[in-house]
């Protein structure tokens, strides 16, 4: 009898900790239980919608046409190229700007089977069915900067020029010195290492590690202060005193599984190719492609971003002294990025 009960009660647990691990299904827009649909959509080659804003001059008139990546836990509401880039210099460069839901986030479907590489097909299948013509820019923020290398890797022949927005980087690229990555590694929070690590080695245990209290998770899912320098401290002090808002929540609403845990299951896991050994996509200088890092960012290691542009001289290094992670919210600072990148202004 005690055998018996003794059995019950292991079998319970193991169903009640399986069970802990397993995400709620998402909340997909347009279906019963979902977020509305409120913005176009296009119809992408598997059948999934992906939700698009432009910004700019129409593309009718545009001289430049950008497609723009946003970064983590945000949303297409958060093109900070075009939001904090003044009107005038928008119009005299003739720029147009679209920025897209990424899969889960906002109000594009979710992709259970999201890779490295499916990213960078949905942006070349958005710029087509959008009618950007044969080339476009591409510009990408933090996780957003992550996936232009995707970019440079799986569709260069599209691209007229990159610009990566301190892009994370994955400490097991290949690529990176072991003693280089792993120093970078120690030095963030202690629980950003293991939700890094969950992610990474036992990416099925992600959604428990990141909703779980036991243990400690991501700070930036927490948004723990710490994570930020003093200017990205200054810069959210003068944005929550103008009342400016991000639309993070808008960024979730169909869940943080398909969204922030996605996007670290994907960008710190196994990746299919190392970014360190990407070609030149612009051999004969008819593109450019631009990085731009703060050197006090406390959410991407500097040193690793040196040691990037250091094996790939093809990138014109831009390095902030004191900025953070959201210098891209800085005065000037966006204006400058796109006549660097557009014009070829120093």
């Amino acid at each position: 009898m005690f055998r018996r009960v003794a059995f019950l009660l292991l079998v319970g647990l193991l169903a009640w900790a399986y069970e802990s691990t397993q995400p709620p299904p998402p909340k997909i827009c347009g279906f019963l239980g979902g977020p509305p649909i409120t913005a176009p959509r296009i119809k992408l080659r598997d059948g999934r919608y992906l939700a698009y804003k432009e910004h700019g001059v129409s593309k009718q008139v545009a001289r430049y046409k950008i497609i723009f990546v946003h970064g983590f836990g945000s949303s297409r509401h958060d093109a900070v190229i075009a939001t904090k880039t003044s009107p005038e210099v928008i119009e005299g460069l003739g720029v147009h700007i679209v920025s897209f839901d990424r899969p889960g986030y906002g109000e594009s479907d979710p992709d259970p089977k999201r890779t490295v590489k499916s990213l960078a097909l949905d942006i070349e299948e958005l710029a087509d069915q959008l009618g950007f013509g044969s080339k476009f820019y591409v510009v990408g923020y933090s996780m957003g900067g992550q996936v232009i290398w995707s970019c440079l890797q799986y569709i260069p022949h599209r691209l007229a020029g990159a610009t990566l927005y301190a892009p994370v980087v994955n400490y097991w690229w290949p690529g990176f010195p072991a003693n280089l990555s792993t120093d970078a590694y120690y030095k963030q929070p202690l629980g950003d290492q293991w939700a890094l690590r969950v992610a990474h080695h036992i990416p099925w245990l992600t959604y428990w590690w990141n909703t779980q209290k036991l243990f400690p998770s991501s700070s930036v899912i927490v948004g723990k202060p710490e994570i930020f320098s003093s200017q990205d401290l200054e810069i959210i002090r003068k944005m929550q005193a103008s009342g400016i808002q991000t639309n993070r929540p808008h960024g979730k609403q169909q869940g943080v599984y398909e969204s922030n845990h996605r996007d670290l299951m994907i960008g710190f896991g196994s990746w299919e190719f190392d970014p360190i050994e990407i070609k030149n996509p612009f051999p004969n200088n008819e593109g450019s492609v631009h990085l731009w890092q703060g050197d006090e960012d406390r959410l991407v290691p500097v040193e690793l971003q040196r040691f990037i542009v250091g094996k790939l001289p093809w990138i014109e290094y831009h390095e902030l002294p004191g900025a953070g992670h959201l210098f891209a919210y800085n005065d000037g600072i966006n204006e400058a990025m796109l006549k660097s990148m557009l014009t070829g202004e120093k």
